[in-house]
């Protein structure tokens, strides 16, 4: 298995769409089966072997530094402050570059949720990183087994493995989950400034250095309190 021990936390957004539930705190601690949507994070990344988490925040910011202080056992955490500006998830990957390291980390997104079943499906991404042949390992979802999304879908995969978008097509079969493995190097090209990861894949595509592997697991995207209340249940 390919040794990785460092990842990231998204968790910096507004939670506009969980209001009211972010009216006072932040999306990342809005609780989904006991637990917030930040622990749901960091504990698979502990299962995983993950030693180091970095995560960045910005909205209540304070109350972020408080939960991540009390937490106990892996993993070790580094804060990534964006207090000042949202950078959204490519420009907060870029400003946490220097707390990455330089091999590569898995990166999730805070509202995104699966149930586990079998081998751990962090283990299985982990498992078929291939630095060689890949800058970017996408976990797809299958778009019908999900909770939570009502896209069309984003993503082809290929016999070889990688990804193309959705396109002009009218559907996809797969779904971003939310969570990838992704070579740090990369993000040496860009300048620290608000922006989306998409123009990081973009650019990976072009160059055929984006993967995908399809998870084992219902997935759940945890956007908004109605998804909040059926995720709930799911676990339940």
């Amino acid at each position: 298995m390919t040794s990785i021990r460092t990842g990231m936390a998204l968790a910096a957004g507004l939670g506009t769409r969980m209001q009211p539930l972010t009216l006072t705190r932040p999306k990342a601690l809005v609780e989904v089966g006991d637990r917030p949507l930040l622990d749901h994070v960091l504990d698979r990344f502990a299962m995983s072997g993950i030693k180091r988490a970095v995560v960045n925040v910005h909205h209540f910011a304070d109350q972020m530094r408080a939960h991540l202080a009390a937490r106990k056992g892996a993993p070790e955490i580094a804060i990534s402050d964006e207090s000042d500006a949202v950078l959204e998830t490519g420009g907060g990957l870029v400003k946490a570059r220097g707390l990455l390291g330089k091999t590569p980390v898995v990166v999730s997104n805070i509202d995104a949720i699966w149930t586990e079943s079998g081998v751990p499906q962090l283990d299985r991404l982990i498992a078929a990183f291939d630095s060689e042949q890949m800058d970017a390992l996408l976990l797809l979802a299958p778009a019908g087994n999900t909770l939570g999304y009502g896209g069309a879908g984003d993503f082809f995969l290929d016999a070889d493995g990688r990804v193309r978008r959705r396109g002009e097509a009218a559907t996809a079969p797969f779904v971003y989950s939310g969570t990838q493995i992704l070579n740090p190097r990369i993000l040496d090209a860009y300048r620290e400034e608000r922006f989306s990861l998409n123009r990081i894949w973009n650019d990976l595509l072009v160059r055929g250095r984006v993967s995908g592997q399809v998870m084992e697991a219902f997935w759940m995207h945890v956007g908004d309190p109605d998804a909040r209340d059926a995720a709930e249940r799911k676990l339940g």
